[in-house]
């Protein structure tokens, strides 16, 4: 299962989000840096509200959503990548994530103590993002050497790549620039997870704000800053949320909670637009499948292929497959039931080749 890493500098509200995230408190939230040192994780269910509609045209009662995994790494502190602040745990914590969550504080609170003393959304980022460059520039230079001498050796075509591509991001990292900002070729972009950079993982920007400027979050210039900021990067994006308004809301029935945040206005605290923001980030889709027993979504990699699809839920569905029978979500509920959507024409039979889309509702034909 793929996973995104929740980072930030100490008290932005990383330990608080994953909380509401996963709807515990297995993650402890004090008001001092380093309450957590080894990495919470927890499987969180994606919202998806095109399950309920498929459940009732399946007439089932049984709703299985996709998931994926969140993981809790402690705050990172300016000096990091030289081990200030168990920097180094940390940052090896992040490597093995596939996604970042970066959270970043938008609330003035003199009760909340901030570790450089204020509130200032952007320095916060740039000493994140200065301290994974750092490390990845450690990183590279230390493996240069190492594949400089492989690369002598006149068949090594790999070793050559390599030293290619790690001359080609070097220059890019002592600008102070991550790795995400290069455009590679495609054989670059395979021999690039090789290295496991951490400035080349997607990241998204939580802003955190109190739970009384959720509804007028757009007019928070410490959420403008932010915004411009990622625009100014080319980052891959950034959401709303109120980490503290929602994890108030973990010991209450979903029915209560709805009822909660709509008397104070507000469908949504953002957690659940970060789950399917953090859900894209990763590059996933869903498909569907819906029948009497249940109505369950399915998770893929974005461009893969229907045999690799049918194997998301069995080994033996894509080494024996046949043809996948598949209707859209949307043509399927134009039509309103299985059977209707049939006669309509709606149901189509692809083969190994067809590139599963998001939403596609699907049934596999395989040999056993």
């Amino acid at each position: 299962m793929l996973n995104a890493g929740i980072v930030g500098l100490p008290n932005v509200g990383k330990s608080t989000l994953f909380n509401a995230l996963t709807r515990t408190r297995k993650a402890e939230a004090a008001n001092y840096p380093f309450c957590t040192i080894d990495p919470n994780v927890g499987v969180v269910q994606v919202p998806d509200a095109r399950l309920e509609v498929l459940a009732k045209i399946a007439n089932t009662s049984t709703i299985i959503p996709a998931a994926i995994e969140f993981v809790d790494i402690a705050g990172l502190v300016a000096g990091a990548s030289k081990g200030e602040g168990l920097g180094n745990k940390f940052l090896a914590n992040i490597r093995e994530v596939d996604a970042i969550v970066q959270v970043v504080r938008c609330f003035e609170d003199e009760d909340i103590i901030h570790n450089m003393g204020s509130v200032d959304p952007l320095r916060d980022i740039d000493i994140i993002n200065t301290e994974l460059i750092l490390a990845d520039l450690e990183s590279a230079e230390g493996q240069l050497h190492k594949v400089q001498k492989k690369a002598r050796g006149l068949d090594d075509k790999e070793a050559k790549i390599d030293l290619a591509l790690l001359e080609k991001i070097i220059p890019v990292l002592n600008e102070n620039k991550p790795a995400v900002s290069i455009d590679y070729t495609d054989q670059e972009k395979a021999r690039l997870k090789h290295f496991n950079m951490l400035t080349s993982k997607p990241i998204l920007y939580a802003c955190n704000v109190k739970e009384d400027n959720l509804l007028d979050a757009d007019d928070n210039p410490h959420v403008q800053a932010v915004r411009q900021h990622i625009k100014d990067l080319g980052a891959s994006g950034s959401c709303i949320i109120s980490a503290r308004l929602e994890e108030d809301l973990i010991d209450l029935s979903e029915e209560d909670a709805k009822e909660f945040l709509n008397e104070m206005g507000v469908e949504d605290s953002g957690v659940s637009t970060l789950i399917r923001a953090s859900y894209d980030l990763l590059g996933l889709s869903s498909y569907f499948t819906a029948g009497e027993k249940e109505a369950r979504a399915w998770t893929f990699r974005d461009g893969m292929k229907a045999p690799e699809c049918a194997g998301v839920i069995h080994t033996d569905f894509e080494t024996g497959f046949i043809k996948a029978e598949v209707v859209s979500y949307p043509h399927l509920v134009e039509a309103g039931s299985v059977q209707a959507a049939r006669e309509a024409g709606k149901y189509r039979l692809e083969g190994k080749e067809y590139q599963f889309k998001d939403g596609d509702v699907a049934l596999f034909r395989f040999n056993n």
